[in-house]
């Protein structure tokens, strides 16, 4: 990349930051109440998430070879146990994640 490219593409990271930071407070200032669909997206949204991570992790899963799925069915185990016991989406994921890799790396 010359030194113009590198210039405009930091410029471009850094406009899309600021706009995603700024923008939710400029179209939902604090004086006005929250529009109905965007309180629904966020009760809705976290779980959907959740939910495609979900999917995504055992597209590939086959239960006929490799490891038969173990390591996977172990950090499941774990994520709903973690999720029960803390209620914390983000320590669910990170601490399912860290387990699996642990199991695929020196166990499986």
């Amino acid at each position: 990349m010359t030194l113009t490219q590198q210039i405009i593409t930091i410029a471009m990271v850094v406009l899309g930051t600021v706009l995603t930071r700024f923008l939710p407070f400029l179209l939902f200032p604090a004086g006005k109440p929250t529009p109905k669909y965007i309180q629904y997206l966020g009760k809705v949204l976290p779980a959907s998430v959740f939910g495609l991570l979900v999917i995504y992790c055992l597209k590939n899963v086959s239960i006929f070879t490799g490891s038969h799925g173990i390591p996977e069915l172990l950090a499941i185990l774990l994520v709903i146990a973690l999720h029960l016991w803390k209620r914390q989406m983000l320590l669910s994921i990170a601490g399912g994640t860290v387990f699996y890799m642990l199991l695929v790396q020196n166990v499986f």
